[in-house]
């Protein structure tokens, strides 16, 4: 049976265990400085759709003005 023994001393490890517990706790420090927090935003999401209803009314007026211009004729004499 082989007995445990405890030490506190940090002398006692080889060079190369102090490499090695030094590239891993490399290792695991770049592993958690890599975790992805996903989280909801403080403002509400805003999305902006100005642009296209600006051109459907654009488009609605210029129609309306080509038809009102060739029902009134004398109103918008050439």
């Amino acid at each position: 049976m082989t007995a445990i023994v405890l030490t506190t001393n940090r002398c006692d490890a080889s060079p190369v265990d102090m490499v090695w517990r030094f590239v891993s706790l490399a290792a695991a420090s770049l592993l958690l400085a890599g975790c992805i927090s996903v989280r909801a935003p403080d403002k509400p999401i805003e999305i902006n759709l100005n642009i296209s209803v600006k051109q459907e009314v654009v488009v609605s007026l210029k129609q309306d003005a080509k038809d009102l211009i060739a029902s009134n004729p004398e109103l918008f004499p050439k």
